[in-house]
């Protein structure tokens, strides 16, 4: 059996070593496409958020003063009316229509 000599060792080091670095920039790729991806969602849900809060303070500017808890039970108690519901889902129903 011929054994490798000291050039044909460091060659072989510095391929693996090439791919192992190929390797942690692949996972690294994928990662950041991850974070993308989970950032992006929360940053439209955050949006989303913000502009129908902003939405509903244009529309009943009075709200603005309310605590939170207040203005939750304000909200709870409107959707919970029966018009108010069948408003939503009539909106609904024309959004999904066209």
């Amino acid at each position: 059996m011929m054994e490798k000599s000291r050039e044909e060792m460091e060659k072989e080091c510095a391929e693996a070593t090439a791919r192992a670095e190929q390797y942690q920039h692949q996972v690294q790729r994928l990662e950041n496409r991850i974070r993308y991806y989970t950032e992006g969602e929360r940053k439209k849900r955050n949006h989303r958020l913000i502009t129908r809060g902003a939405d509903v303070e244009s529309v009943a500017p009075d709200v603005r003063g309310m605590s939170q808890t207040a203005f939750r039970l304000l909200v709870e108690q409107i959707f919970s009316l029966p018009e108010v519901a069948a408003l939503v889902r009539r909106a609904i129903d024309q959004q999904e229509g066209g």
